[in-house]
């Protein structure tokens, strides 16, 4: 089964090694047929500290690297190749 790759944006970087990246989606809402927006926050692994606040960054599943940190940052070639 392929890795899930996600797009979103740091709001955080002040963790060794770790970024916090919120990611949006959008969906209609089954009801009231109208646009909801809905983020979520995920804490990924940043091996060189490379990516600061506000960047937009793609990241992928991985085995667990710590007791909350199970995404790591690719570059977006990376992301392009495994969604290939």
């Amino acid at each position: 089964m392929p890795k899930r790759i996600l797009q979103g944006t740091v709001v955080s970087d002040k963790n060794e090694k770790t970024v916090v990246v919120k990611v949006e989606r959008r969906f209609t809402h089954p009801v009231m047929k109208k646009t909801v927006r809905m983020s979520k926050k995920y804490k990924a692994h940043d091996e060189n500290n490379a990516h600061k606040v506000g960047d937009i960054v793609f990241i992928q599943e991985s085995a667990p690297i710590s007791k909350d940190k199970r995404w790591v940052v690719v570059t977006a070639e990376q992301a392009e190749q495994a969604q290939a």
